[in-house]
């Protein structure tokens, strides 16, 4: 059995849908105290309240990731609520679509503000209460996508999510000295709003490459970071988890047959 995260607290970016709600519910289950963390003030509370309703403890704080002040005070609302922060699920991302011949800066600037600009600032805001805390965990929700697939479209958000698990390995050895670790999951293809905004044929597709033969859900990633948050995971740092059903495993399509 695994030493239980009741009482802990856990701050998740993002956390107000798609992963970042599974994340958010999940360590609610867990019996953690769940900050739900989001641009839209409104969608934060939104989870935050289900939470609630299931006999969770969560509440809703609005904030964004690429603004460092931002979640300067978004942490310290955190601490200040719940006595202090053990736990940072950095999670918030975006995927928007752009050809390489047609990318703007500004369009890769946006994106990699959000995806690896904002687990620093998250992780920098989040670290005066993490170092307070028992064992401080960081977990980050990067992606199979840019660190060991590519996609049509993707090559910022690829090189973003392969930018935090870059960024990672160096934080791993500042962050020890804390007894603080950091590791990643790194989804495959989740059923979320995001992914279901893709078209059916996409969804097809991607489930006929998985060896599972389905796509997964946001539980199979949050619980990846509920093992990653516990004290039994307290040796591991720097080291990333991939969640794809096997997506990655075979050369081709007819390794399946």
């Amino acid at each position: 059995m695994f030493t239980s995260l009741a009482g802990k607290t856990v701050m998740v970016t993002g956390g107000s849908k798609g992963i970042g709600k599974g994340i958010s519910v999940v360590f609610a289950k867990q019996g953690a105290n769940v900050a739900v963390v989001a641009r839209n003030a409104e969608a934060a509370e939104r989870c935050a309240e289900q939470i609630r309703k299931d006999g969770g403890s969560a509440n809703s704080f609005q904030g964004d990731v690429a603004d460092l002040d931002s979640m300067k005070k978004v942490a310290q609302s955190v601490a200040d609520m719940f006595g202090g922060i053990d736990i940072l699920c950095s999670n918030a991302g975006i995927f928007p679509s752009a050809a390489i011949e047609e990318m703007t800066g500004e369009e890769w600037d946006t994106v990699m503000n959000t995806n690896a600009k904002g687990s620093l600032y998250a992780i920098q805001a989040s670290l005066p209460y993490l170092k307070n805390a028992e064992c401080g965990r960081i977990i980050l929700t990067s992606s199979i996508t840019g660190p060991l697939t590519g996609y049509k479209g993707w090559s910022h958000y690829g090189a973003s999510k392969a930018a935090q698990l870059g960024f990672m390995k160096s934080a791993a050895l500042e962050l020890a000295k804390y007894n603080i670790t950091i590791n990643a999951v790194l989804p495959g293809n989740i059923v979320t709003e995001g992914l279901e905004n893709l078209g059916e044929n996409y969804l097809n597709e991607m489930a006929a490459s998985i060896p599972l033969k389905r796509l997964g859900h946001v539980d199979d990633i949050a619980y990846a970071a509920c093992f990653l948050a516990s004290k039994e995971a307290g040796y591991i740092t720097g080291q990333s988890i991939i969640v794809d059903g096997g997506q990655t495993i075979p050369e081709s399509l007819d390794a399946m047959a």
